[in-house]
């Protein structure tokens, strides 16, 4: 049994490990649509779409960071009593914590794919006057929360395992 949350943990690691390093860079993407709407409102006529594509820009970028994040250990705590507590506290706590972060996760992700069916089934767009399809942040939104409930198991398994004693 141990084998298998082994190979599930460095399975789900190494994707969202390798996704948060990818989804890093879009930071730059995000930058470089704002810079060019700036330039645009300057210099030539104002984009249409700079401003709706730069908030998808930002949806997928923390949508896409945050199993990296979970994975990380840079996600928000309240440090008020957790800081102080021994490691087998905190881990005893995030073993029973974390199944409230997948409830979560698996009521947003329920939503996003009742959302994401419609938008693919009715051509859903944009009520803008730029008018792009909605279904491609949707989907990434999905895979994300997804991605994001893969890890929170992983983090689960890694909680179980060291509370066995064993190294992970």
């Amino acid at each position: 049994m141990n084998n298998i949350l082994r190979k599930y943990i460095k399975i789900i690691d190494a994707i969202n490990y390798r996704m948060g390093r990818i989804a890093m860079y879009g930071v730059f993407l995000l930058v470089g649509i704002l810079l060019w709407s700036s330039i645009s409102k300057t210099f030539f006529l104002p984009s249409l779409w700079t401003l709706e594509m730069a908030q998808f820009a930002m949806v997928a970028y923390y949508i896409m960071g945050g199993p990296y994040s979970i994975q990380m250990g840079s996600n928000v705590r309240m440090d008020l009593l957790y800081g102080s507590w021994r490691p087998r506290t905190k881990m005893l706590v995030d073993c029973v914590t974390v199944f409230f972060l997948i409830f979560y996760l698996g009521v947003m992700l329920y939503g996003g794919i009742d959302s994401t069916t419609y938008s693919l089934m009715y051509g859903e767009r944009s009520p803008t006057a730029w008018r792009p399809y909605l279904w491609p942040i949707k989907i990434i939104m999905c895979f994300g929360l997804f991605m994001m409930i893969l890890q929170c198991l992983s983090e689960l398994c890694k909680d179980v395992l060291r509370l066995h004693g064993e190294e992970v």
